[in-house]
């Protein structure tokens, strides 16, 4: 590991981390495992302890170890007994419920916003008033790409991203695309609206009990369902995250099933981590997981803008069945979110509220 932190550029906190995480899944540790010590570690590493600090930091946070007092880290990720060895997990407790405060430190800051808008409207012109592909603008599709790529290691093509007014009218689209003959699951408790849509599609919705780490497994195995709607991160209004474990166990579930996942990574960009949540998306190898996310919460809610992630191969059956969708989102809106993605400024904005919300830990 020390040669190849050393060749390395990238910050060696978050190398060390993608290390032992991948040693994590690879067995090397295996669950109960315990880590070298910070001070052993960094030793044989030529770095810092605070260095050794902040990966391990990062393992908590996604569910890979926990500290135990006085003794060290341990390896908490169980890959062996996805779905087979839990009968059940402990139920969903009030301090779970409140262990993340709500507040409005994420409001995007108007002056921005709106020298955006100006800036838009004197590039763009007369262009505003042209139609917009039904995928939405190209360019702001690649935006989009580009983002993905380098917050959360999501590789998509221009192709795959399909922009729309809103998570609700990208729910009936993937619908659509999958067919209302399965059952859908979904968490409970879970917002509101989601069974609202898939009821309102005539969908058969199955109902999913959350524990502490996400779905409970005994509720996975026993579903008859094979669509899976999860909010993997700060699951509304549970505020549960899934754990690493918990992941792997929905992408084999979905697996196993022949089925699909669809991922609400909703206030996903919010969180406290010092690097963003892993993805379903980027962890499938089965081309299985539809990407769900909005700019309602990061930038404003009345920006009804989000956008789909397609699996691959549902590319052409979307091309062939649904491209007579107009897009629902004005092109004016397209091209504003486009520029701040593009100059940096929703990154900046994203990290000023993830940095105050460790502060107020």
């Amino acid at each position: 590991m020390k040669n190849d932190i050393e060749k390395n550029t990238k910050p060696k906190y978050l190398q060390i981390y993608k290390k032992i995480k991948s040693d994590i899944i690879a067995k090397a540790y295996p669950f109960n495992a315990k880590l070298p010590s910070k001070r052993t570690l960094s030793e044989q590493l030529s770095v810092s302890v605070i260095t050794i600090e902040h990966a391990y930091e990062l393992l908590v946070q996604e569910g890979y170890i926990e500290p135990k007092a006085k003794s060290g880290y341990y390896v908490i990720y169980k890959q062996a007994d996805f779905i087979s060895q839990q009968p059940f997990e402990e139920d969903l407790g009030e301090s779970v419920v409140e262990r993340r405060a709500v507040n409005n430190d994420n409001v995007f800051p108007f002056s921005v916003l709106t020298k955006t808008m100006r800036k838009v409207i004197l590039d763009y012109g007369e262009n505003l008033l042209d139609k917009s592909h039904y995928k939405g603008c190209l360019s702001f599709r690649k935006a989009i790409c580009q983002y993905l790529k380098r917050s959360v290691g999501i590789n998509a093509t221009t192709e795959q991203v399909v922009v729309g007014a809103g998570a609700e009218y990208l729910y009936s689209l993937i619908i659509q695309l999958i067919g209302k003959d399965r059952f859908y699951a979904i968490e409970t408790p879970s917002y509101e609206k989601i069974e609202k849509v898939y009821s309102a599609n005539g969908v058969r919705v199955e109902k999913l009990a959350l524990g502490a780490n996400g779905i409970k497994t005994g509720e996975l195995s026993s579903s008859t369902a094979s669509v899976l709607h999860t909010t993997p991160y700060n699951s509304f209004p549970s505020l549960i995250t899934a754990s690493a474990s918990k992941r792997q166990e929905y992408l084999q579930w979905a697996k196993n099933r022949n089925g699909y996942i669809i991922e609400d990574n909703y206030d996903s960009e919010l969180t406290v981590s010092k690097k963003h949540e892993e993805t379903l998306y980027s962890l499938t190898l089965n081309d299985n997981v539809f990407y769900v996310n909005t700019f309602s919460k990061t930038i404003s809610p009345s920006l009804r803008v989000g956008y789909l992630v397609l699996p691959k191969h549902m590319v052409e059956t979307f091309d062939k069945n649904l491209s007579f969708y107009s897009c629902t989102v004005p092109v004016f809106e397209q091209y504003v979110i486009e520029n701040l993605l593009n100059s940096g400024e929703f990154e900046r904005h994203v990290n000023r509220v993830r940095r105050q919300r460790r502060k107020n830990i």
